[in-house]
């Protein structure tokens, strides 16, 4: 079939293959051509929003932050996270506790696309603020924890790392089900 196909064509094998060659270099040249255009736009984006920064330090005019009244709802978008949305509402990504304790989120790193989301009202936590909520702030040196009323993981681990992102050593060492729910009186191995 290909050969009479070529024959029809009356063109010798040399200029098929010259022409086939021809087409894999186009066709290359565009995507390489693609790919630095899509960089070139992301680091144009970086630079505006480095610019804007250095702007705002500096006292110079950026580009001014819509205000955000919470609490509020929120849609979740492809490729979100909690620290996203986080960042968004309280320009902090710390909050993401409280959003996945307001919305009772079994697994606060699974979102569903469109699924809506209660962003609530709270203060901005910073890295390495320790919630003052009547929760003592007394380190945890011990290898094991008895939970007092009103603790969770985040405090817990606070406490004994000094950084809330712990939490999930903490109730992978207690074989934790669910680490939401943690009752007063249970005793946590904290693992050192």
């Amino acid at each position: 079939m290909w050969k009479n196909f070529r024959k029809s064509l009356k063109l010798p094998e040399a200029y098929i293959s010259m022409g086939l060659g021809l087409l894999v270099v186009i066709v290359s040249g565009m995507l390489v051509f693609n790919y630095l255009r899509s960089n070139k736009s992301d680091s144009v984006s970086e630079e505006t929003s480095s610019e804007s920064l250095s702007q705002e330090k500096q006292g110079g005019k950026a580009e001014p932050q819509p205000i955000i009244v919470l609490p509020t709802n929120h849609t979740v978008i492809g490729g979100e996270t909690l620290w996203a949305i986080a960042e968004k509402y309280y320009r902090s990504g710390y909050n993401w506790v409280n959003i996945a304790s307001e919305n009772k989120l079994a697994d606060p790193n699974f979102l569903i696309v469109g699924e809506k989301l209660s962003i609530p009202k709270a203060e901005t936590i910073m890295v390495g603020q320790i919630l003052s909520d009547g929760v003592s702030d007394t380190r945890i040196d011990s290898t094991n924890y008895t939970i007092q009323k009103g603790d969770n993981l985040w405090q817990i681990a606070i406490r004994s790392y000094g950084d809330g992102y712990a939490w999930a050593k903490i109730a992978q060492a207690n074989k934790l089900v669910n680490p939401s729910i943690i009752h007063s009186g249970n005793v946590l191995v904290i693992p050192r």
